[in-house]
């Protein structure tokens, strides 16, 4: 099994001033599900090359087994100092693609011609794709083959107004990723704040918050072996 794993290139939070990125443990709880079940994985992102990290998922504070053994992985960071540019990306090859989040993804892949094209071929060819936390914001202008929105009629969830609320930037990011997936026609359904959460519905696997990261991983795992 192949699974393409991508990444936001966005690195400034709005204009705040502050640095933002993609969210360890979102990508490294994932990373090391589906490797260790035997998934090849390959990391894309908007610009290629190294993604931008978001610095406040590397405090201690934000350390997880998953985030120690990725920052002590040789070949892991060496990959993801070189990752794929997105635009050379296609499904052909891969068998399912994951989105980490981060707070980037609301600027770049959201809105990324590159990505829009990646999800609906994908779901077009009967592979999945799996989103976590931020990351379910990449589906926004994402539509199904009818040309609805992907996201219409179908469980999702997402990071939770709440959530963002008790960050702080509500007034900073592009959009919410709860009012934007009830806009587009999504069943939204969360947990309670920071308290892992995951909905399936067919081929779209998407998670609340960081702490969902690995159990999206393991939805997606299941996913891949019923496919």
């Amino acid at each position: 099994m192949k699974v393409l794993i991508v990444l936001t290139s966005h690195d400034q939070l709005g204009d705040t001033g502050a640095k933002t990125g993609f969210w360890l443990e979102e990508l490294a709880a994932p990373y090391y599900a589906l490797k260790d079940a035997g998934v090849q994985i390959t990391l894309a992102s908007v610009e290629g090359g190294q993604p931008p990290l978001d610095p406040k998922s590397s405090d201690p504070a934000s350390q997880t087994d998953a985030t120690r053994r990725f920052e002590a992985d040789a070949e892991a960071r060496a990959a993801l100092a070189k990752t794929h540019k997105l635009s050379d990306m296609s499904v052909d090859g891969f068998d399912a693609i994951f989105y980490p989040g981060g707070h980037g993804p609301l600027w770049d892949l959201a809105e990324d011609a590159s990505s829009i094209a990646l999800i609906e071929h994908a779901i077009a060819a009967g592979k999945p794709v799996a989103a976590v936390c931020h990351a379910p914001g990449v589906l926004r202008h994402a539509k199904a083959p009818d040309g609805k929105p992907l996201v219409a009629g179908k469980a999702v969830t997402g990071f939770s107004n709440s959530e963002e609320q008790a960050v702080g930037l509500t007034d900073v990011v592009p959009f919410l990723v709860e009012d934007m997936l009830v806009a587009n026609g999504g069943r939204y359904s969360k947990a309670d704040d920071w308290q892992p959460h995951v909905a399936v519905d067919g081929l779209l696997i998407t998670g609340q918050n960081p702490a969902s990261s690995e159990p999206v991983a393991h939805a997606l795992l299941k996913s891949l072996k019923r496919s």
